[in-house]
């Protein structure tokens, strides 16, 4: 089917709203990042993003540059405009008070609080049309939409692996497989998650920091993501690096276990059921949701990215391939159950490989098909 003329200028412009919205991506959680062009007679005259949460929302900066030239514009914005008042003034009115002309936007809010924006502004007479590059501006969002519309965040997996499949000798120590490049690379994509999650195990055998800084590279000026920590036992030392500072850090544990060191340290602790072959992780999950956290990432050994594995939780996963061979006595990728016929074996799909550095970068998705 053949685009309109009028199609490919909205889907133009709306293309550089996205663009603009992918600038807030380490910054604005718990909010989404947003992005938005003002147009008149085909020349942009505002240009605004989310920069972080609570501050001026993307309509509102496009609105300042814009100025007079906003009367009779048309806004493309990558979701729709908000209609509540929060920590800022809500968007729509401000929309309508500077008297644009059209208002164009990718997807619909998921936020029930927010949402409504483009009723209102249609009910006051405002031509509103939704739906352009709807996908893509989904994407740039995916954690947010997908905690309001599942009660889970979107869960990265992000492991580093040698060319035989080998994640750690046979001590455990794992610290460096990737090279220097690799590991600026997972700086990088930590800073988009609100939270990073690993095991007592990783904890005990690496004492990582899981930080967005370091390297002498600053990611951005935003928080750090809370370290999560998954110990049923409540076996990792109170002063691991992956609690300092105790207040960006949480330990999650077993109802049973003995946390009190944690606690006189000042690390806040909390406790969930055991499931299976661990803690529950759904209710890890939802309780991660519970305080607004959009975007997981989970670096961990091949227990529990196993578990996450079989359990069906991982939306994408990262997997760094250093050109080395650890050999066979090495731990192993995932811990995965034993297969008798090849049709149950886990399948994923390639959107993203490159190379970084000297090493590898696969960027997987799970092939979810009905069986």
């Amino acid at each position: 089917m053949r685009s309109e003329p009028g199609e490919l200028r909205d889907a133009f412009y709306m293309a550089e709203a996205l663009e603009l919205a992918r600038r807030g991506c380490c910054t604005t959680r718990p909010n989404p990042s947003v992005g938005c062009v003002i147009v008149r007679e085909n020349t942009v005259v505002g240009r605004g993003f989310h920069r972080f949460a609570g501050g001026p929302h993307a309509e509102v900066e496009a609105l300042q540059e814009a100025g007079e030239n906003a009367r009779g514009a048309t806004v493309y914005v990558t979701l729709e405009p908000c209609a509540h008042v929060g920590k800022t003034a809500p968007c729509a009115p401000a929309l309508a008070a500077a008297g644009v002309g059209r208002v164009v936007y990718a997807v619909a809010d998921p936020n029930p609080a927010a949402r409504g924006g483009g009723l209102w502004l249609g009910k006051s007479g405002i031509p509103t049309t939704a739906g352009v590059l709807a996908q893509a501006a989904r994407e740039i969002n995916r954690g947010f939409f997908k905690r309001y519309e599942t009660d889970f965040p979107w869960v990265t997996l992000k492991q580093a692996s040698s060319l035989d499949g080998r994640t750690a000798l046979a001590s455990g120590k794992s610290r460096w497989i990737t090279g220097a490049a690799a590991r600026a690379d997972v700086r990088r994509l930590r800073a988009r998650h609100g939270a990073v999650l690993t095991g007592s195990g990783t904890v005990l055998a690496d004492n990582p920091r899981l930080s967005v800084r370091g390297g002498g590279a600053v990611i951005h000026d935003g928080p750090e993501p809370l370290r999560v920590v998954l110990d049923s036992q409540a076996q990792s030392p109170p002063d691991s690096r992956v609690f300092s500072p105790h207040q960006e850090s949480l330990l999650v544990t077993a109802p049973e276990a003995d946390a009190r060191r944690h606690e006189d340290a000042g690390i806040p602790v909390v406790r969930v059921a055991q499931g299976g072959r661990g803690l529950d992780l759904r209710e890890v999950l939802v309780l991660l949701a519970g305080r607004e956290i959009n975007d997981l990432l989970v670096e961990a050994g091949p227990t529990l990215a196993g578990s996450f594995i079989r359990e069906g939780l991982v939306d994408e996963w990262w997997l760094y391939l250093a050109t080395r061979l650890l050999g066979p006595d090495a731990r192993p990728l995932v811990d995965l159950p034993r297969l008798h016929v090849l049709e149950d074996a886990s399948a994923w799909r390639t959107t993203d490989l490159r190379r970084i550095g000297g090493d590898f970068r696969l960027v997987l998705r799970p092939v979810r098909e009905a069986r």
